[in-house]
């Protein structure tokens, strides 16, 4: 309470023109936003991001910035606006998920800063992706790798591949290692960029692009643990079982290990999906995102289409998966 008192003092003490320190409060607040949103269970962050969102998009309407200001409350603003959209989404509120992506859309035109264009566009393929509209999720990616082509920070890279992740929902086996292919060659031309210098969910290190990429195989039906898609899963969790790691997200890790579990059951390996799945099963409901329930159902989907579905430890896995709910909302984000 303290330094959000200080920090609305700072905000607000400052008359005629906007002041560094002003700046600089929202500055750390998008910095600890970014960091820790990968971190930690969305309802500890969601108030402090919905009060930056509030700060930047008021001084951007307050008429005291700079013109060399605003496009700093621009970038600070489409950044916000883009966590925001993520934490709308992973409450499994959608259509507050895509108003939030076309304010961060707005704002990254303001800013005049492709990378951010491109990383808004990326977002909402992810959105859609989640929410089973795969041809929604293709557009989106394919779009923003088409208009940004000249960006070269790891959003290159992103972007292709959610494009792969979103024709494998389809089922385009086909388009979906065209795109695996492209975004192995932006990943030999990437050029990190301010983004990548912030981190968390802004930058795309080559373990998340692995572990996307087992996901477009597993979404194709392919993998077993004797083949090269099963070992990529396992290399996958491995890659994100290190919580100290800079790229480590919770997320992420139950992805990894929600892909590793289907995998598993190819080989009807029933103790070592359960294995797999157990950590994220024993998450804490404040970080059962809606990506994560969709990973967790779709393990629950290939259990029961495995020859050991009838036995007692599948039919308690899946009992145990239909009762996984998802994280509750902030008070602060409900509807008035």
């Amino acid at each position: 309470m303290a330094a959000r008192r200080a920090r609305d003092f700072a905000l607000g003490a400052e008359q005629g023109q906007l002041g560094d320190e002003t700046l600089g409060y929202l500055q750390d607040e998008v910095r600890r936003i970014t960091e820790q949103y990968p971190r930690v269970p969305l309802p500890t962050l969601f108030d402090d991001l919905a009060s930056a969102q509030s700060d930047a998009f008021r001084l951007i309407e307050g008429g005291r910035a700079r013109p060399s200001q605003m496009r700093q409350l621009h970038v600070m603003a489409t950044l916000l606006s883009w966590h925001m959209a993520k934490a709308c989404h992973d409450l499994g509120d959608e259509s507050s998920a895509m108003m939030h992506a076309r304010a961060a859309g707005v704002s990254a035109e303001q800013a005049e800063h492709p990378a951010l264009s491109a990383l808004v566009h990326g977002l909402k393929s992810l959105i859609s992706y989640w929410s089973g509209r795969g041809e929604d999720a293709l557009f989106h990616a394919r779009r923003g790798a088409a208009e940004y082509q000249r960006v070269h920070g790891t959003v290159s890279v992103w972007l292709p591949s959610l494009e792969a992740r979103a024709a494998a929902l389809l089922g385009d086996a086909a388009g979906a290692a065209a795109a695996v292919d492209q975004a192995a060659r932006r990943r030999e031309a990437v050029e990190p960029d301010d983004l990548d210098e912030l981190g968390g969910l802004l930058t795309f290190p080559p373990q998340k692009e692995l572990y996307y990429r087992v996901e477009t195989q597993v979404l194709l039906g392919q993998g077993a643990t004797g083949t090269a898609t099963g070992a990529a899963a396992e290399q996958a969790v491995a890659a994100f079982s290190d919580p100290d790691a800079p790229f480590w997200a919770f997320g992420d890790e139950a992805g990894a290990r929600c892909n590793l579990a289907v995998v598993r059951l190819h080989d009807d390996e029933l103790d070592g999906t359960v294995d797999a799945l157990r950590p994220v099963l024993d998450l804490p409901p404040g970080q059962r995102n809606r990506g994560i329930v969709v990973s967790a159902q779709r393990v629950h989907r290939a259990l029961g289409h495995s020859p050991a579905r009838t036995s007692l430890l599948a039919r308690e896995l899946r009992e145990e998966i239909t009762q996984y709910a998802p994280a509750a909302p902030p008070a602060s984000a409900l509807p008035r």
